[in-house]
C-alpha cells in the first residue's frame, strides 16, 4: 500500500462569536463546512500557509495571534485503477488568527465554494469535517499538549 503524508494549516477566526468556516464539496454531491486553510506546498513556512489560503478561501488577510496545536490523522483511502489503496497521513497545524483586512468573498476554482460566518452554538448542527470540532476544541480549551480529543463520528 502506498504511503501519502499531507501536511496543512488551519486558522480559527472568531469575532463577535461567530467562526468563519468555508464550504467545499463532499461525496455524493453534498457540501461540508471545512476550517479555513490548506495543504503546505513544498519549502513554504506552515504559518505563511495559513495566511496564503485565508486569503485564497475567504478574501480576508489574517495576522496569526497563535499557535492552538496540531491534529494527526490516518485512514486508507481506496483508489481505483493501477495505483490500489493509499495509507493516508494528514497533520493539521491549527493557529488562530484575526482579521486585519479583506472583505468576504467565496473562493474561485478551488477546493471550497463559500466562505461565511457562523454562530458558535450553531455549529453543531452543520454538516462539517471533525477538524473544525477539534480546531474549536483546541480554541476554548487551550490544552497546554496542543492536542484534544474528539471522536470519530
Amino acid at each position: 500500500m502506498r504511503q501519502r503524508l499531507r501536511v496543512a494549516a488551519y486558522a480559527v477566526c472568531v469575532r463577535d462569536d461567530r467562526v468563519l468556516l468555508a464550504r467545499s464539496p463532499a461525496p455524493g454531491g453534498t457540501h461540508e463546512w471545512v476550517l479555513p486553510g490548506g495543504g503546505m506546498e513544498h519549502g513554504e513556512d506552515p504559518l505563511d500557509t495559513v495566511v496564503r489560503e485565508l486569503d485564497e478561501e475567504t478574501g480576508y488577510r489574517v495576522e496569526v495571534t497563535g499557535l492552538l496545536g496540531i491534529d494527526s490523522s490516518r485512514r486508507s483511502l481506496r483508489r481505483e485503477g493501477l495505483r490500489g489503496p493509499v495509507d493516508h497521513h494528514g497533520v493539521r497545524i491549527v493557529y488562530e488568527a484575526r482579521i486585519v483586512g479583506g472583505e468576504l468573498r467565496n473562493e474561485v476554482n478551488g477546493s471550497t465554494d463559500l466562505a461565511a460566518w457562523h454562530d458558535l452554538d450553531a455549529v453543531e448542527g452543520l454538516t462539517r469535517v471533525r477538524l473544525v470540532d477539534v480546531a474549536l476544541g483546541l480554541w476554548r480549551e487551550r490544552p497546554l499538549n496542543g492536542r484534544v480529543h474528539v471522536p470519530e463520528r
